[in-house]
């Protein structure tokens, strides 16, 4: 397998990161293609696709090992299903499967054709193995089960934020920002109102405690 791109986001690590693809529609990406693959004649013809497909490395989660069973965060972590019901990063070859919308192609005269897409659930940097364009026609099941994942009540936080602590991030960057935090980044297992998390976002770490439904953000401070 060969990394054809990796991608650039504003969430340098796992932490904050939806848990699938399109929940979040705010979040941008960048798709930069390494030196091989910039050859404009590959890219012909994707413009015409509203959204496509990314195979790509589950690069912090790459181990010699796998288990049959993992414990799904969206179940508490105290249940245990099968590797292949889930879309746990942990599994025998470490690849994710993301469909993402294909907002343009920009053509530079540095890095070759770069792909902007949008609803990414993919951290800064994360190799990229392929990439097809998405078929509705074929890929879209409106009358598919989802499993245990269908019997799960919907996870969305009120967020509560100031608006002296929102004026610190960029506007055009402030209503992915809520999106993300009312997503409940924190995993399914811990509930602990006393705990304050934190991840990086845009350049900012953002901190905020969750009690009773309710996400506070404490502090917001760029980081340097």
């Amino acid at each position: 397998m060969k990394i054809i791109a990796r991608i650039s986001t504003d969430l340098p690590s796992k932490f904050g990161l939806p848990r699938q693809s399109g929940l979040v529609e705010g979040i941008e990406g960048r798709i930069v293609f390494e030196e091989e693959y910039r050859n404009p004649e590959a890219f012909r013809g994707l413009e015409d696709f509203s959204h496509i497909w990314l195979l790509w490395q589950f690069s912090e989660a790459v181990r010699d090992v796998w288990s049959p069973t993992v414990r799904p965060p969206m179940l508490g972590g105290n249940k245990r299903v099968g590797v292949f019901a889930t879309r746990s990063p942990f599994r025998p070859n470490s690849i994710g499967l993301s469909s993402v919308k294909l907002e343009r192609i920009e053509f530079t005269a540095d890095k070759g054709p770069v792909l902007c897409v949008s609803g990414c659930d993919l951290m800064d940097g994360t190799p990229i193995y392929d990439i097809k364009p998405y078929l509705a026609y074929t890929d879209s099941h409106p009358d598919a089960v989802g499993g245990f994942t269908q019997s799960l009540p919907e996870r969305k936080l009120n967020v509560d934020v100031s608006d002296e602590l929102l004026s610190r991030v960029p506007e055009s960057k402030r209503a992915t920002l809520r999106a993300i935090l009312s997503q409940d980044p924190r995993p399914s297992y811990q509930n602990d109102p006393e705990r304050i998390y934190g991840f990086v976002y845009a350049g900012f770490e953002v901190r905020f405690a969750v009690c009773d439904g309710v996400l506070t953000v404490v502090s917001i401070d760029f980081v340097s």
